[in-house]
């Protein structure tokens, strides 16, 4: 098993890996790379079998978007590995890497790794805008 910054997957077995492990594949996710300052894929030969994406604003915040790991390698370290790395690739910088996550998937994956719970605020954007009070 081997784990690479930067490499771009094919877009085919990336939409796999994604449909696999969330039941829908990503469409158009090359474009995402443009706003990315890293990505990380796991892969057993030629397989891709885990991935995470490092969104930036182009100086010192990173975002840990895409945290994958197929179902039939899950539970192995891998996802753990994906995160170290995507770490271990922004220090030295910026200042944050930020990452949402149901608290489950905090408690058993980012949390470990040494995020920190921090308040939020999140806006639906597919929702209209309430009435001014």
């Amino acid at each position: 098993m081997r784990y690479e910054r930067r490499a771009t997957p094919d877009p085919e077995r990336l939409n796999a890996l994604f449909a696999a492990a969330w039941g829908a594949p990503k469409a158009g996710y090359e474009r995402v790379f443009a706003h990315s300052f890293t990505w990380i894929a796991a892969l057993s030969g030629d397989e891709l079998i885990g991935f995470a994406n490092v969104a930036w604003d182009g100086d010192s915040h990173f975002f840990l978007l895409d945290t994958t790991v197929h179902p039939d390698w899950q539970r192995k370290g891998i996802g753990r590995r994906l995160v170290r790395e995507a770490i271990d690739a922004c220090r030295g910088h910026g200042d944050w890497l930020h990452v949402d996550a149901d608290e489950g998937l905090m408690a058993r994956l980012y949390w470990p790794a040494g995020f920190a719970s921090t308040p939020a605020g999140l806006v639906d954007l597919t929702k209209e805008r309430p009435a001014s009070s």
